[in-house]
């Protein structure tokens, strides 16, 4: 990376404009300003980029994601049309997976309704020819656009880059953490000079007990609301998967991703994927506060083996070359890995969704589908 990058001057214009600046508002500048945004002017995946997502891992994980779908699909009423959204889509990779999975069962497919939420021209493009035989594919800035009717959403990696808010203890109370310039001209973290009024009252009992110094983090409940209510009032559910922590706790998680290392939040803003991690307990409250039901979490590992990608990948390895044996099981292994920083535990499930369907599959300890066999 250059030593600088060019959102970084015109933060430091703003800062010294109109002073110090919330975290949320420096995170959404790095991810989404409109000339110099992370997530505006790149694709940011795969081995040539900054990050490796599970779709990318391996064809397994798009396509028991689509017969997870064909169970929502089925739990609804086998409705004659149906949406599947998926917020954030990457490459298209994780759709044209789930699509051909969704094949063998052609009323379904007869009846989707394909709707990609993406802002960022580079990736809808790569999309776009991703999935160039698919029909019934439509593009949009924002969930609120798809038009109304039973949905199935899909979010991979998606809640983890939505701008945070940060508020750091002090003595008198919490302040809000802020982006200032240090006495070298250099970005730094800071507080306000005020305490957040009456912000205890709101925290979780975990965090109220948290020592000076810590930082809590939340992201306002707005995202969520509109997924939760739009399954409550339109029939559905949503499937929602990333890393973060199942109940609500204190923890600075803010961190830079480029070239598959971790990096400096504060260095080159712009030119980093900047995300933090994902608070479940606070998503599964933000849907209930909305009527809608929660299912879940579970880690990643246990949802994929309850989904059956173990026998998945028996089957395509009897098939396979010892080449290409070898990189399915060990596709296997990092989607799965329950080991300290795999991407099995790390990351985890959440599924949301009309309070009339009672359960969904894998999320409970009964539930599982049978994995394709072609």
């Amino acid at each position: 990376m250059t030593d600088q990058s060019p959102l970084q001057d015109e933060i430091k214009r703003l800062i010294k404009s109109t002073g110090p600046m919330p975290v949320w508002r420096y995170m959404q500048l790095c991810l989404t300003h409109p000339h110099h945004g992370y997530y505006i002017s790149r694709d940011p995946l795969g081995r040539e980029g900054d990050f490796t997502t599970s779709p990318e891992v391996s064809q397994m994980f798009g396509e028991l994601l689509g017969l997870w779908s064909a169970s929502v699909w089925r739990a609804i009423g086998a409705p004659p049309f149906v949406h599947l959204i998926e917020l954030g889509p990457g490459r298209g990779t994780m759709m044209a997976d789930a699509l051909r999975a969704l094949r063998v069962l052609p009323p379904l497919y007869q009846a989707l309704n394909v709707h990609l939420v993406e802002i960022n021209p580079v990736l809808r493009e790569k999309q776009k020819a991703t999935l160039s035989g698919a029909r019934n594919i439509t593009w949009h800035d924002s969930i609120e656009t798809v038009p109304a009717g039973p949905s199935i959403i899909l979010a991979n990696e998606y809640f983890d880059v939505l701008p945070i808010h940060q508020a750091v203890k002090r003595e008198g109370g919490w302040h809000e953490r802020m982006v200032d310039i240090d006495s070298n001209g250099q970005l730094m973290f800071s507080a306000s000079t005020d305490p957040l009024p009456r912000f205890d009252v709101l925290l979780p009992p975990l965090v109220r007990a948290a020592p000076v110094g810590a930082v809590f983090e939340w992201r306002p409940d707005t995202e969520m609301m509109k997924i939760a209510s739009r399954v409550r009032d339109e029939g559905g559910a949503a499937l929602i998967i990333d890393y973060g922590h199942v109940r609500s706790d204190a923890g600075d998680t803010l961190q830079a991703i480029a070239q598959h290392s971790y990096a400096d939040p504060l260095k080159n803003p712009g030119m980093a994927d900047i995300t933090a991690h994902v608070d479940f307990q606070a998503l599964g409250r933000a849907a209930e506060d909305v009527g809608a039901r929660v299912h879940g979490p579970v880690t990643q590992g246990e949802f994929l083996k309850r989904l059956g990608i173990e026998t998945r990948a028996l089957t395509l390895m009897a098939k396979a070359t010892p080449e290409v044996s070898e990189t399915v099981s060990g596709a296997l292994k990092r989607l799965i890995d329950s080991g300290r920083g795999g991407m099995g535990s790390m990351f985890k499930v959440v599924g949301i969704s009309d309070p009339n369907i009672d359960t969904l599959v894998a999320l409970s300890d009964d539930t599982g589908i049978e994995a394709p066999t072609s």
